[in-house]
């Protein structure tokens, strides 16, 4: 009898947790989490409920959870869904545990340690196939098997055509690209721009505005791509315009929630933050990356959207009132 195929998704929190949960759908894989947080992982084996991220929500039978790192020996494809700051730490703790057959999946939003793309870190470090995993995917909806688009990057074709018949049983929907590279931009970028829609949502209310800013975030999202060395048809993949549109406009969104506050006139302190927000953190990053890029040219001319918003979170004294005008009568180059 052969034995059924593992996968492994690194990380049980909400994301990792749903994904994994729609995954086990498939009765011909086994899927199971793998996480350092041992209640949780008593949580779901004795009780089949993630008591931490999900308490009203019963799991499917087939998906399990570990703590034991050497599970991921036996995998065939390792999904990493830990929060960006801590991937590359957490994965090189763990990469002699890691075969080299396995596909290796980033996703994780946001850059990791020493500001690297972390499916560029999984290249260097691995001689597997690397993978990104991106799109619009509220974890509530994503556990609940509701119908959701994902980009699937990846050098090659093959390993896109296996993890498809891993997604068997699912309402998970895909399209596929090999420019990693903006799909990982992507991804990092529209949790930075969702915190101006909700900026601009929170001290405006109208919707003609809210689509006038949409309209040239999107479009400056787009150039961005371009300096990178990306392709911005991309953009028009799940992971772009679909993911930017889902984190910029529903208060679900962490993101857009931290502009809503802004908006109101409160400023958020990124260390007292008890949830993880990327777009935060990942401003002065890409801000910087963009400088360095542009080399000579003028970054507050060539992105003046994100100029603005890290004048706002690097400036205490600086009126969003005096933001807002300047977001709203941008002239686009």
């Amino acid at each position: 009898m052969n034995r059924q195929p593992l996968i492994v998704v690194v990380g049980a929190g909400s994301f990792g947790t749903a994904l994994g949960n729609v995954l086990s759908r498939n009765e011909n894989i086994k899927v199971q989490l793998l996480s350092i947080e041992e209640d949780v992982v008593k949580s779901i084996n004795e009780t089949g409920v993630n008591q931490t991220y999900f308490p009203n929500i019963q799991l499917n039978r087939n998906l399990s959870a570990t703590t034991d790192k050497d599970i991921l020996q036996q995998a065939v494809a390792i999904l990493f869904v830990v929060p960006s700051s801590i991937a590359v730490q957490y994965i090189s703790s763990i990469k002699d545990c890691i075969p080299e057959n396995a596909l290796l999946i980033n996703c994780a939003k946001g850059f990791g340690k020493n500001d690297i793309i972390i499916s560029d870190f999984l290249s260097e470090t691995f001689v597997n196939d690397v993978a990104a995993l991106k799109g619009p995917s509220f974890s509530i909806e994503v556990i609940n098997n509701m119908p959701t688009g994902y980009t699937f990057a990846c050098k090659k074709r093959e390993p896109f055509d296996t993890f498809i018949k891993y997604a068997k049983n699912t309402n998970m929907k895909f399209d596929y690209t090999t420019d990693m590279l903006s799909v990982e931009l992507l991804s990092i970028m529209k949790n930075v721009y969702a915190i101006i829609l909700g900026i601009v949502d929170a001290h405006l209310g109208s919707i003609n505005a809210r689509f006038l800013v949409f309209t040239n975030v999107i479009h400056e999202m787009r150039k961005a791509l371009i300096v990178f060395g990306g392709n911005d048809d991309t953009f028009f993949n799940y992971c772009g315009i679909g993911d930017f549109g889902l984190t910029a406009l529903n208060d679900l969104s962490r993101n857009r929630t931290m502009g809503l506050f802004i908006g109101k006139g409160f400023i958020p302190d990124i260390e007292s933050n008890n949830v993880t927000l990327e777009g935060q953190h990942s401003l002065n990053i890409l801000y910087s990356k963009l400088k360095e890029k542009q080399q000579n040219k003028s970054t507050s001319k060539d992105f003046p959207i994100l100029f603005e918003l890290y004048k706002l979170m690097n400036t205490r004294s600086y009126d969003r009132r005096t933001f807002i005008y300047n977001i709203i009568n941008n002239k686009r180059r």
